[in-house]
Parts: C-alpha cells; structure tokens; sequence
C-alpha cells in the first residue's frame, strides 16, 4: 500500500533517513523543516500521514499537531509524533494535541511501517467520505451541522482473559467512559459491533488477540471498529502483526493509565469523526430521495422504484397499481391565500397520504400538487378502492393553514395497473394521467381508472 507521507524535521539528516526507508517502501515522500513548515505542506499537499519530530525551532512538533488537528481542512491527517525521548510526558502532551501514535529515535523499520500502512488504511476510508461530503455539498444536500455525539461517554469492550486486569482496564477509564469487560458483556448479550472501542489483550490463550482483530476486521458491522491492543513489552512481533491485521493503536505493558485513556480518547475522537461524515452521508441520500416540502420521495425516486415494479410485473410477478392524485383547486387556494398557504395544504395532503398507506406501498410527490401513490401487489380493483378511502381522509377535515383558517380540499385521482408482458414506466403513468384527466372533467373530488385495465 502505497502513501504520500511528509517528513517534518529540522535536522536534514534524520529527514533523509526516513526519507529513504519510506522510498525504499515505495511511498511518497515530501519533507519540511518545521512546524510551520509543516502546516503549509499539509495544507498545499494533502499528504496521507505526518511524521513530525517533536523539538523543532520556530514551531514545535506537539503545537503544530495541536494547530493541524483544529483546522477543519487537516483534522483527518493521521499524525505521528516522532521524539528522541522516550518520556511519558511526551507521549501525553502530544496525545492531548490529537497524534495519533509516536516513535522513538532511533525509529525502527518495522514499527515505522506497521503505523504508517495502520493510519493510511484509515485515512483511505476518511478521504472517501470526504470526497462523498464534498459531492453532496456542492448540490446542496449535506447540512454542515457536525455531529452531536463528540462528548458522549464512549461504550468500551475490554477484552482480557485476566479478569484482574480486565477490571483495572475498565476502573482507569470509567467516569471518562463506559467499559464492560468481555465476561459482562457476554451475559449481557453485547457485542462488537454495539461497542465505539474494543481493548483487547495479546496475551490471551483461549481468545486470540490477533485472530479477533482479523474477525472484527472482516465483519461489515465491525470493519471500521476501533481496536487498541495492549501488548507485552518483549513481544514487539506480536504487536506488529496486530497492526498488519486491522488493529488501530497499541499500549505496551505496564498499563500506564493517563495514556491509556488518552490513546482511547483518540481513537474515539477518530471513530466519531467517521461516524460524523457517514451521518451526514446519509442524510444527503436521504434529501437526494426526499421531497423537502412534503417530506414524501420525489420524482426521481419514483421513477426508479416504479420502474422495477414495472419490470417485475412484466416478467410474472405481483402486480402493482398506482394513483397519480391532484389537489383540486389548488391553484385557487395559491392566488386567494397566498403560496404560504398552498405549502401548508400541500405539507398536510402529504401527511395525511403518508400515514393512512401500507408500509409498503410508496408516496411521491411527483411535481407541483400532483402525488403519485405506488402500490405494489395490488390488483386495480384493491387500487380503486384503497384510493377511493384516501380521497374520503383528504377530504374527511378541513385543513388548517397560515393562522388557523380552514380549507376544504378534495382531490381528484386516476389508477393504473401495470399490464404485462410489455408495459412500460411512461405507459403506466400516461394512463394513469388519463384516467385523472377524466375525474377531473366529470366534477372533481373522484377517482377514475384506466380503460383498459386488469382488476
């Protein structure tokens, strides 16, 4: 897996050196000799991860990190602080700025490696939902406002067959956090994929910690979960190779608590940022389907969901009807009360069609104050007289707008039914158009059906 890593440090020599053995690795590398140096080649290079020295002249290591993971355009960025001293201090001070891991100089090959293809797989994922974000903004479907669960006490899986430890792991964290050890969870019925974090333990015999960490990475539920390791101080391969199999951090024994705790935090702050753009993805799927008005599916979602219909029922299946409805006078209403008006009626025709349909059937509005209603499995002759019953509930209570005024609105609707072997989206709806056409002809407030129709 191939990078784009900066190396930020003011000594030349210790730049050319992780240069090289990043090149040899085939990543590409681009340097800077600060702190500010490195926040304008972050910003102008986008690189996939940060190795950043700590003791730096003008800008140091742990403010820089401090000033990238505040700004909106740089926060995702994984960042590794890189120090001569292996001081606890260090290491706390840098993760309260937002790195996301450390090395120690004289770096090791294989620890440089492991962390590096580690938070590229993750910053892979965030650039995808980033570039996702930024389609949906363009087209105005993503609402900026962040997600409200960034200070929520985070649900923690700790997994150690040492009950002892398990339970120490748990009392550093709780007030912060909500751990349960796997004993706990077990009888409770809570798995990974209930969890923002699991700690597991590579000590474990009968629970292999490596072979969980690829369990839960193969799993759709749990693929992008959080995995901290803690690991023994002499079993350096172990904890490599739980970074090669999806694991996100690891703590070496002996467990010191503040950096326990700010490593999860982390790894949290990670998840949640993820969590974050997904949510907001989802959201722009649903306003790309959604009619903003009415809250109904829109037009393009019709299309779509009744041509499969369609297509179904042209080769054996159920067969599905659907009402094209239009609001009588609607017109009138918009030019006696004004369009405000004309948004309340539509807002509650389109209320009083969502919750009086089955859940399968589908309500659209298809343009204007036209709906069209998709039934599925439904006859004509069961169309007929579902619509018959939805034109009685529009019609049934006057509808209240602006102030408090009342409406009396009636609607008017045609019915089709998808006639096999051939039919076709725009055949089902031109019929259904006609049908409308009549029941508006013949005096509003009715339905009327295809001529040529099964049922």
């Amino acid at each position: 897996m191939s990078a784009r890593v900066l190396v930020v440090d003011d000594n030349e020599a210790n730049r050319k050196l992780l240069q090289d053995k990043l090149k040899n690795e085939y990543f590409h590398v681009i340097t800077a000799v600060d702190g500010e140096d490195a926040i304008e080649k972050a910003l102008a290079e986008e690189p996939d991860v940060i190795l950043m020295d700590v003791m730096m002249p003008k800008l140091n290591g742990v403010e820089a990190c401090r000033q990238l993971k505040m700004d909106p355009r740089t926060e995702h960025i994984p960042i590794v602080l890189v120090t001569a001293l292996n001081e606890r201090e260090d290491r706390l001070r840098g993760l309260g700025a937002g790195a996301d891991d450390f090395l120690n100089k004289p770096v090791n090959d294989l620890h440089l490696l492991s962390r590096v293809r580690a938070l590229t797989k993750y910053k892979m994922v965030a650039d995808e939902l980033r570039k996702r974000e930024a389609s949906g903004k363009r087209i105005g479907v993503i609402d900026p406002v962040t997600s409200g669960r960034a200070s929520e006490p985070a649900r923690i899986l700790v997994v150690d067959e040492n009950e002892r430890q398990a339970r120490r792991i748990c009392r550093y964290l709780e007030g912060l956090h909500r751990p349960i050890s796997h004993s706990e969870a077990t009888q409770l019925g809570i798995s990974g994929s209930m969890v923002d974090l699991m700690i597991v333990s590579l000590s474990n015999e009968k629970l292999d910690g490596l072979r969980l960490c690829a369990y839960f990475r193969s799993l759709e539920s749990t693929r992008d979960l959080p995995i901290l390791v803690i690991a023994e101080p002499d079993d350096e391969k172990k904890a490599v190779r739980a970074l090669e199999l999806g694991a996100s951090d690891i703590v070496i024994k002996p467990i010191d608590s503040e950096e326990l705790c700010a490593r999860v935090k982390t790894q949290v702050r990670k998840k949640r940022y993820l969590d974050a753009l997904r949510a907001r993805l989802d959201q722009s799927m649903e306003l790309a389907v959604t009619d903003q008005l009415t809250g109904l599916h829109n037009r393009r979602y019709m299309r779509v969901q009744l041509e499969s219909f369609v297509k179904r029922a042209n080769m054996g299946g159920m067969a599905v009807s659907i009402l094209l409805a239009d609001i009588d006078h609607f017109k009138k209403i918009n030019d006696i009360h004004g369009h405000s008006a004309g948004d309340d009626v539509l807002r509650e025709f389109g209320r009083r069609l969502r919750d009086n349909i089955r859940p399968i059937d589908l309500a659209c509005r298809y343009g204007g104050e036209e709906f069209v209603i998709i039934m599925p499995e439904t006859t004509q002759n069961l169309a007929h007289a579902a619509s018959d019953r939805l034109r009685n509930i529009i019609s049934s209570e006057p509808f209240v707008i602006g102030r408090g005024d009342a409406l009396n609105v009636t609607m008017s609707g045609g019915i089709a039914t998808a006639i096999p072997p051939d039919d076709t989206l725009d055949d089902l709806l031109k019929r259904a158009d006609e049908a409308l056409y009549r029941a508006k002809g013949s005096g509003r407030d009715m339905i009327e059906v295809e001529h040529l129709g099964v049922g």
